[in-house]
C-alpha cells in the first residue's frame, strides 16, 4: 500500500490544522479540492490549478469508467499523470450517482446496475470492483461504495440505506484488507444517516469500528439548507477519531466551509466555484457577484481590487460581462479561475487562523463583512 500519514499539527478549539502524506505528495489540511470529475477541471487547465497552490483534485470513479475507460487509465499512472497533474487524487466511488442517476440505475444487495447516461451500456459496481477500479485509476484516496439518498426522505427509507452502506463498507473493508499488499491508496469510509442523529450515531460506531484511513460525512449539501447541514456536522463530526482525517462530501459554499472548519472537518469538494464560474458568479469578500449583470458592463474596476491574483486584478468586470455576452470560453475559465484561487486563499487563511488560534477573529471579521 501507498504511503498514507495524517497527523493533526494545531488545534484552535475544535478546528485542526494538519498534514496528510501520500505518495504523490503531501496535502496541508484544512484543504478544499477542485472537481476534475472525468479527469479534468472544467474550462481550467491543470497548471494553473497547480500555480494556485492545490495539493488534491477529487475525480469520480462511475464517470471515469465510462470514458476515457479503464483500460486507456491503466495504460499510464492512473488519472493523475493521464491528466498531467501528478500529485495526489482523491476518487468518489459513484455513490453520488446512485442518487443523481436514480432513473438509470437499479441497486441490490450485491451492488449498483447502472445503464449509462452516454450509450446505454450496462455497468455493475460492487464494493469490491469499486475498489479494483480505484486500484487502476490509482487514487492516492478511495472512497467506498455507498448509498447516498435524497432529501427529504422517511426515516425507514434512510435507516434502510444507511443500514445497506453500512454492509457494503463492512465487505469494501474486508476486500481491501486481503488485497492490502496491491492496493495503491488510502481507504475512506462514509457516514450515512441523513439528518436523524440516531441514525449518524450508529453509522459512526459501526463505520469506525471497520478501522478506515479517514471518514467522510457522506449525504450532505443535498437540499437539506445550510442550518440542518452544521447541525448534522456539529454532532457527528466530534464523534469520528481524532488521529483521522474529516472530510465533508460535496460542500460547499464558503460560510458551509467555515463552519465544518469551525467544529473539525478537514477536506471539502464542491462544484460550486467552477459551475457557479462558468455561468458568471465570482467570489469576492464574504459574498458573490454576477458579472453577466447590465451593471457591470461599463465597470472598468478589477473583479477584485483587493486580490494579488492576476486573474481577479488584470481583468475588468466590463470585459469579464463582455466575455460572457458573447459566450467566449474564455470568461467562464477566468471566472473560474479567480473562484478556485479565492477558495484556495480561503483554506489558507482558515489554516493560519487555526496556528495563530484567532479562529473565532477570523469568522466574526468574515460574518461582519457579508
Amino acid at each position: 500500500m501507498a504511503k498514507f500519514k495524517f497527523k493533526v499539527l494545531k488545534k484552535d478549539g475544535y478546528a485542526r490544522k494538519g498534514l496528510i502524506e501520500t505518495k504523490r505528495g503531501n496535502i496541508k489540511t484544512p484543504a478544499f479540492m477542485p472537481i476534475a470529475t472525468q479527469g479534468a477541471v472544467k474550462f481550467t487547465p491543470i497548471e494553473l490549478i497547480e500555480q494556485i497552490g492545490y495539493e488534491l483534485t477529487l475525480s469520480n470513479t462511475y464517470h471515469l469508467l465510462l470514458r476515457p475507460g479503464l483500460e486507456r487509465l491503466s495504460k499510464v499512472d492512473g488519472v493523475s499523470e493521464f491528466m498531467g497533474w501528478n500529485k495526489p487524487v482523491l476518487t468518489d466511488s459513484g455513490g453520488f450517482q446512485i442518487m443523481s442517476l436514480s432513473k438509470l440505475r437499479k441497486i441490490s444487495e450485491e451492488g449498483v446496475k447502472f445503464q449509462s447516461h452516454i450509450d446505454g451500456t450496462s455497468h455493475f459496481l460492487t464494493p469490491e470492483n469499486v475498489i479494483d477500479h480505484q486500484n487502476i485509476i490509482k487514487s492516492d484516496i478511495q472512497m467506498v461504495l455507498d448509498e447516498c439518498i435524497q432529501y427529504p426522505e422517511s426515516y425507514e427509507n434512510v435507516k434502510k440505506s444507511m443500514e445497506l452502506s453500512l454492509r457494503w463498507a463492512e465487505r469494501s473493508r474486508i476486500h481491501y484488507t486481503k488485497n492490502k499488499s496491491k492496493i495503491y491508496g488510502a481507504q475512506f469510509g462514509i457516514i450515512q444517516g441523513g439528518v436523524f442523529e440516531d441514525l449518524r450515531e450508529i453509522s459512526v460506531s459501526e463505520i469506525v469500528n471497520l478501522d478506515f484511513e479517514g471518514y467522510a460525512i457522506g449525504g450532505l449539501a443535498v437540499g437539506e439548507g445550510h442550518e440542518k447541514m452544521i447541525e448534522v456536522v456539529n454532532y457527528t463530526a466530534p464523534q469520528l477519531p481524532e488521529d483521522k482525517v474529516r472530510y465533508l462530501m460535496g460542500v460547499g459554499k464558503p460560510n458551509d466551509i467555515i463552519e465544518a472548519v469551525y467544529r473539525g472537518v478537514d477536506i471539502f469538494d464542491c462544484v460550486i466555484p467552477t459551475r457557479e464560474g462558468r455561468h458568471g458568479i465570482a467570489y469576492i469578500g464574504s459574498s458573490s457577484i454576477n458579472i453577466k449583470n447590465s451593471k457591470f458592463e461599463s465597470d472598468l474596476t478589477p473583479l477584485d481590487e483587493g486580490s494579488d491574483y492576476f486573474v481577479s486584478k488584470k481583468y475588468s468586470k466590463s470585459y469579464l460581462n463582455h466575455l460572457l455576452k458573447i459566450k467566449d470560453p474564455l470568461g467562464p475559465m477566468l471566472i473560474s479561475l479567480h473562484n478556485l484561487n479565492y477558495y484556495f486563499n480561503l483554506m489558507t487563511d482558515l489554516g493560519m487562523s487555526i496556528e495563530e488560534g484567532r479562529l473565532d477573529t477570523f469568522r466574526e471579521d468574515f460574518y461582519k463583512d457579508n
